[in-house]
């Protein structure tokens, strides 16, 4: 395994590189099967773990399930103090009694600051901790001042209760200024976005607010210095839900058309030459690009951990790059 810094310019701490996602745990993913997954994590020196309050409550569960799995799991390890734990909150159900969309109306909670202070505390009582390392808002929420959410956050870090705050799904120019109105606030700054980002890209279209940009990742890149506080881009669906390794599936949100079609088949190509798996090698593509992205991977199974974690010390040399790149 191997390890990088999270700092915002006011929080810093040491993560693993791979980040592992618990979407499923408590609904697809039984809970021995994921103490089983989570133990093996920890066990190859992973110390990252993601979630949020409302996963799987379209359907399979209530929006809790995984926190409530980690809880379970941080409080049968005693293992607190070894790790990093993010979640995320503000797309949750505004109305239990309507169903949540990606599409307008979302029926999603937002992120006014009583929303971020009171799902922030249960995150933590199902988490069954009393801190949270990082903390996003899950979608961008622009009906709500930026000074408000932002001021918000830097409440939380302010008590303790939260290290560093984070965004995701959303645009890049609000990413600068929240970043902006945090320093004129005086609070802690967003330090950390998750987009979705992998070796494929989506079609064109004017106005894209999920994926990770080039202009987002440049950005990215210019901060840590020079009294720029640092942020992080970490990558969600980096394996795009199988479409790696499996035919059959569907790309996901945009991608399929014919250069992912081309880029999946360099990639299978590579990861035959290199006796790795593509999942491996498309990992290994994010964690050693020009701008190191943090990929949060989830898996079903230990065996399916087992490949991520191969991907860790993946060194894609110059040549191989230029070749992935280029397709």
């Amino acid at each position: 395994m191997q390890y990088r810094t999270l700092d915002n310019g006011h929080t810093s701490f040491e993560v693993s590189t791979l980040c592992l996602g618990t979407m499923w745990m408590g609904t697809r993913t039984d809970e021995e099967t994921s103490f089983a997954i989570l133990d093996r994590f920890v066990e190859a020196g992973g110390t990252f773990l993601d979630t949020a309050n409302n996963y799987n409550d379209w359907g399979e569960g209530y929006g809790r399930d995984s926190e409530d799995v980690l809880g379970r799991w941080l409080a049968a390890r005693g293992n607190r103090d070894d790790l990093r734990i993010a979640t995320k909150l503000g797309a949750a159900k505004k109305d239990p009694a309507l169903p949540l969309s990606s599409t307008p109306p979302t029926n999603y909670q937002g992120l006014a600051a009583s929303t971020v202070d009171r799902e922030a505390r249960e995150s933590l009582r199902h988490l069954g901790v009393d801190h949270i390392d990082v903390l996003y808002g899950h979608v961008d929420d622009r009906e709500t001042p930026l000074e408000e959410t932002v001021g918000a956050f830097g409440k939380l870090v302010d008590e303790g209760i939260v290290g560093i705050p984070g965004i995701s799904n959303v645009a890049l120019w609000r990413v600068v200024e929240a970043r902006e109105a945090a320093a004129r606030l005086g609070v802690a700054p967003y330090g950390a976005v998750q987009q979705c980002h992998s070796y494929l890209y989506p079609r064109p279209q004017p106005i894209r607010t999920n994926w990770a940009s080039p202009e987002l990742l440049d950005y990215a890149r210019s901060t840590g210095a020079d009294g720029r506080p640092g942020l992080t881009v970490l990558a969600y669906s980096p394996l795009h839900q199988g479409v790696f390794t499996r035919d059959d599936k569907p790309f996901y949100d945009g991608a399929g058309h014919a250069g992912s079609r081309a880029r999946i088949a360099e990639l299978r190509a590579v990861a035959a030459e290199l006796g790795a798996t593509p999942n491996q090698v498309a990992l290994a593509w994010l964690l050693g690009g020009e701008v190191p992205v943090v990929p949060v991977f989830g898996a079903s199974s230990v065996a399916q951990l087992d490949e991520a974690l191969g991907a860790a010390d993946l060194v894609l040399d110059d040549e191989v790059r230029a070749r992935l790149d280029a397709a």
